[in-house]
């Protein structure tokens, strides 16, 4: 069977992960057994569960009216996605040593700059894909020292063997927002770090921000995964 390219995981994870902190609507899914349902109630697991359909669903609702008009898939893709990201946090993560001591306002700048180049480069490609999946939670662990959990998940497609979709979340507020996305293994926090590794041992943390913001280095979903 055909597997996606890890680009195109990616980009898909991205879909399925806009919505992860945003109120459910009520959209028919796949639901796990009742037991399971009630013990997730409240989880991070119910919350991936209920939002990866709904944005699936959107997309697939809105698909021409996004298609004809850019400018509104890219209002949808960010602000969902602010909502759902802990865009400093994974900042953060994605620095790495360079981020050790480094200034809030750098690393807020750096995050915006980053998740603002990944909606401009990959937003459009949300449009690309079959939306009709289902989503089965395979599990639900703690992070060691207590850094939060790790929703494990399956988008299910016909004719397709299953994509494999690893969220981590955090604790934020009353709620949780994820701060990294693996498909079939692929980090976005150690794609982007190893990306932007070199960048950063030669340049300060606001100019690798102000270069991304400008457009003159991109984010790179392909970066360390072979293709």
């Amino acid at each position: 069977m055909i597997r996606p390219s890890p680009r195109k995981a990616l980009a898909l994870a991205l879909a399925a992960t806009l919505c992860a902190a945003a109120p459910a609507l009520s959209f028919a899914q796949a639901q796990p057994a009742p037991a399971a349902s009630a013990a997730m109630q409240g989880s991070p697991s119910q919350l991936v569960l209920d939002n990866t359909q709904r944005v699936l669903k959107t997309i697939e609702a809105r698909r021409a009216e996004f298609t004809k008009n850019r400018a509104a898939l890219q209002s949808f893709v960010s602000g969902e996605f602010t909502t759902m990201f802990d865009r400093d946090y994974a900042a953060r993560q994605v620095l790495g040593r360079h981020g050790r001591g480094a200034a809030d306002a750098d690393v807020k700048a750096f995050g915006d700059a980053l998740a603002d180049n990944l909606m401009r480069r990959y937003g459009s490609s949300l449009l690309d894909f079959n939306t009709r999946l289902q989503v089965r939670i395979k599990s639900e662990t703690a992070l060691p020292r207590g850094l939060g959990v790790k929703v494990s998940s399956e988008l299910i497609r016909q004719g397709g063997e299953p994509i494999p979709v690893d969220y981590l979340l955090r604790r934020a507020g009353n709620g949780w927002r994820v701060f990294d996305v693996m498909v079939e293994g692929v980090s976005f926090v150690q794609t982007f770090r190893q990306q932007f590794d070199s960048e950063l041992q030669r340049k300060s943390i606001a100019q690798v921000a102000q270069e991304l913001r400008s457009g003159q280095i991109s984010a790179d979903a392909d970066v360390g995964t072979g293709h």
